[in-house]
């Protein structure tokens, strides 16, 4: 279990990894992190256009590293934008998605720090 905020997130491993499978793996979790970022700016942008959102959605797909160390090595996210959405606005959609948070800090990697509590 992850708190956030007052909010409560499962987090578990598949079977073979040791795991109960009840809930999405850390690696799925960052893949969402990223996906759900894009499509909450893809939306505001939408929105601040005068356009509908129904119909937004994001893909994510990563693939892992088969050497190590453990990591992800490509991860790809897939727009699909409202059924609506006119051609010219494509190009400026996918600009504004392309910068959400999330994709720039893992353009821009962040110094990570780990340690121990006392």
């Amino acid at each position: 279990m992850v708190d956030v905020r007052g909010h409560r997130l499962r987090v578990d491993q598949p079977t073979d990894a040791g795991g109960a499978d009840t809930a999405p793996t850390p690696i799925e979790l960052f893949a969402a992190s990223l996906a759900t970022c894009v499509a909450f700016y893809a939306g505001r942008c939408l929105l601040r256009h005068g356009m509908p959102c129904d119909g937004l959605g994001v893909r994510a797909e990563f693939v892992m590293a088969t050497d190590r160390p453990a990591r992800v090595t490509a991860v790809r996210m897939v727009i699909v934008p409202p059924p609506q959405l006119p051609e010219e606005r494509r190009a400026g959609l996918l600009a504004v998605a392309s910068h959400c948070t999330v994709h720039n800090t893992l353009q821009r990697s962040p110094d990570i720090g780990i340690a121990l509590a006392p």
